[in-house]
Order: C-alpha cells, then structure tokens, then sequence
C-alpha cells in the first residue's frame, strides 16, 4: 500500500470564500459538489495505481490525511459539514459514490437508478424513490466504470449494456445511451452477506416445514428440479437453499452469467460467463460452460439460470446420467416452464420435432418450484409439481403442493394457505429407496402446516 501515494501533488489552495460559506450540501448543493469534485479530483490524481484501491484501514487513514491535508489549504468547513464532506469523499475515491449509502443499508434489496436524478430502492417490497442523486450523468458514469473496470468488462455507445457483479456479490446490470434513452441505468440486487437457510425462509412464511423436508428429500435423492419466477420473484436466493441440500461429499459445479450462488460446500467449481472483448473474441457462453462441465466429473450440475440453447444441454446432461441437477428459469407457472423449454431447446438450431423436444423434457425433469412476489412485495412457493411423463404429446404435470390465496388483511398483507393437494408422488418410491420414508401427512389434502393458517 505504500506505493500508492507515492505521486501526491502538493494541494492548490481552495477557494476560502466558497468554503467558509458551505455549512453543508443545503446551502449551496452546486458549490458543494463542485468542492467535493475538487477534493476527489485531487486525491486520485495523486494515486500511483488507484486501480488497486481497496477500502481497508491503511487506504481509508491515508486518503483521510490526504483529505485534511487539503481542507487545511482554505478556510475549514463547519465540523458536521467537513464529516459529511469527509465521508461523501470516501465514498467516491474508496466506493461507489452516492450509491455506498444504500448498499450499506441491509433492508434494502434492490437498488435502481434511472438517470443522475432518480434512484429508487426496494424495501420489504415496496419501491420508493430516494433523496439520492448523483451530481450529472459524468458522474455517474464514473461509478458505473469503478464497477466494472475490476471484472474486465466494458460499457460504451458500441457495447451499450452489460452484466456485473459488486464485491459482495450483489448483482448488476447497466445499460446507457443509445440503448437508454433517459441516461444511463443501473440495477443493483443485493444479496444478504449471510447467506440464507431454509430455516430463514420458514420463517419469513415462504413455505411450511412439511414442504421444506419434501424438498430436501428431493435434493438429497437426486432428482432433477427447476426453480421457475417472475423477475424478483427469489429464485436465486431459492436455488441457493435447495443447493445447500446437496450433500458434502459431492463434487457440484456452478454454471452463471454473473457469479451469485453462495454455496457452503466443501467441492464447488464455480464457473462464470464472460462477455466478448472489444474486438469480438474472448467471448464464454453459458451454452460452452454447460457442454465444458460435463467433462469435469460433476456429481451436480447447478445452472444460475437457462435462457437460451443451453438448455437442451441441460437437458440432455439430466437425461444421460447427471441426475440432481437444478436451475432456475423466467415463467409464471409449471406449465409455462414446459413451453418456455420447448422455445429454449429450439434455439439451440436443432430442428427437432416437438414431441421429440417434448419427450426431452418429460425424461429429464422431475420437479419444478414455482416462486412468485405477491401483491404485498411477499416472496412465496405457490406450487410444487411433479413431471410424471408423456400423455400422447402432452407433458403431464401434477401439483403437489400449493398456496391459495384468501385476500388482504387490514395492513395489506396477503392471507392465503400452503396447502398439499392430497396426491403422494409418482417419485415416492425414488425417496424411499433412499432413505426418506416421509409421513402420510406431509401429502394429506388440505393445509401443508396448521401454522402457516394465519400467514
């Protein structure tokens, strides 16, 4: 770290007249931000290797003497403006600018800025426009290229949209002009630092105990299931869960666009896509790393998500030996799972007929979750289905679980039950033969667990 200020030019004095009269940002926000932009301005430009910033103890002390180094150059600011001056400086030399503030705020779980002037977040579901702004569209431009620049990726006029993740994990995507027309946009979901546990997802009233331990036989029995959802609906957070059921001693291997999964296993390849280079080349497809990881002796093959011709390999993997492997999909119920494979499998530039596609489907899976966000910003499991084969050239489905719908409380919560529909599993025998022998009440009509009546 000593290396990195090596090259600090001495300050140049700051405007005594515009600092003593900033008692903060409300008393003159375009002196403010041109002051901070200054302070920012200098203390880059005197970085040796600002790319290796990293906001620990050592870098944070330096850029703060830095900081008072500088402030000492004009008249000092009031004590609670230089503080927050200190801190918005931090932020922009160590961190995301304005953005820090909300990433650090743990209730909130989405982050999306539409333009310089409105960013909107989510909090337990509901999205509200915040107080935060960035000061033009070059500003936050500016966060938008410390985001990337460390993972190799790219953002301009030619290459106007790409996918990346903060070192916490969080997700991101950016698209700017000429593709976004109001300026550039930045989505931001956020991850919990701790990763969540079936136990977290009981509790929150997503599904009931008798539905959990049905999912962790299925896992644990290797059969093969797709978690389906709307955007936002948690079916990363829920393939997460279900991938923590695998058992230690297996050799599982990640397959995403942009990293998320957080598995808490002792053998987990992990392998990521990649956008081309600016001249074309470089390019790693999640189709590529799908047809890859099969040479890699996986006992578990865990897919972020399918979108595209992988699919079919996907599915030809589960269908010759590859069993236990799970992915998540965008549909809105299991038999809009069917369709949206059917579509993905043809992508792939096979001209297969579609009973043949079909056929594909029905060998391969055998259980698809359908997560969905409800009126109330709720996040729950609303059916279980089973794929029990081919009817003529229909895929068969049959629901095991469910969750109805009764209404809105006073608050506007959303009243329903997780109820079984009273049919046990063709499966059944698969989850007995390895060792789950679940009680006839698990699948008993009616409610899945008296406790979730109230939820």
């Amino acid at each position: 770290m000593s290396n990195l200020f090596e090259r600090v030019a001495p300050a140049q004095p700051t405007d005594p007249a515009a600092v003593s009269r900033l008692a903060g940002p409300e008393s003159d926000p375009l002196e403010w931000a041109r002051l901070r932009r200054s302070i920012t301005d200098r203390i880059l430009s005197g970085l040796s290797a600002p790319a290796e910033l990293k906001r620990d103890a050592e870098t944070t002390q330096k850029v703060r003497e830095r900081f008072v180094a500088i402030l000492q150059m004009g008249e000092p600011l009031a004590p609670a403006a230089e503080k927050l001056m200190e801190r918005q400086v931090l932020d922009e030399v160590l961190g995301f600018g304005p953005l820090e503030s909300l990433l650090s705020n743990p209730s909130i779980s989405e982050i999306m800025v539409n333009g310089p002037q409105h960013i909107f977040i989510e909090q337990k579901g509901h999205l509200t426009e915040t107080a935060v702004k960035f000061d033009d569209e070059a500003h936050l431009m500016r966060v938008i290229d410390r985001i990337i620049r460390p993972l190799g990726r790219r953002v301009d006029r030619k290459s106007p949209m790409v996918d990346a993740r903060l070192p916490d994990g969080s997700r991101v995507n950016v698209i700017i002009p000429p593709a976004s027309i109001h300026g550039p946009t930045v989505t931001i979901r956020k991850f919990s630092q701790k990763a969540l546990q079936i136990e977290d997802l009981i509790q929150f009233g997503s599904l009931t105990p008798r539905m959990a331990e049905f999912l962790r036989a299925c896992v644990v029995t290797r059969l093969n299931t797709i978690v389906a959802g709307g955007t936002g609906s948690g079916k990363t957070t829920l393939l997460n869960v279900l991938s923590n059921f695998i058992p230690d001693d297996e050799r599982i291997v990640t397959i995403e666009d942009s990293a998320e999964l957080q598995l808490n296993k002792p053998h987990v390849v992990a392998l990521e896509a990649r956008p081309p280079e600016a001249d074309g080349t470089g390019r790693i497809t999640i189709r590529e790393l799908v047809t890859n990881s099969l040479r890699m002796r996986p006992d578990r093959i865990v897919v972020g998500e399918v979108r595209g011709g992988e699919a079919l390999d996907m599915l030809q993997a589960m269908n010759t030996g590859h069993d236990g492997s799970l992915t998540t999909i965008h549909a809105n119920t299991p038999r809009d799972v069917i369709s949206r494979l059917e579509t993905l499998v043809l992508m792939a530039g096979i001209d297969f007929p579609i009973k043949v596609v079909r056929e594909q489907i029905a060998g391969a899976i055998d259980l698809i979750v359908q997560q969905a966000r409800l009126r109330d910003g709720s996040r729950k499991i609303v059916k279980i289905s089973e794929v029990q084969g081919m009817e003529g050239d229909v895929v068969v489905l049959q629901d095991i679980f469910r969750y109805v719908e009764k209404g809105l409380d006073m608050s506007g919560k959303v009243v329903g039950e997780m109820q079984a529909v009273g049919i046990r599993p063709k499966f059944t025998p698969r989850l007995e033969t390895a060792g789950f022998k679940l009680p006839p009440e698990v699948f008993s009509a009616g409610l899945a667990d008296d406790r979730n009546r109230r939820r």
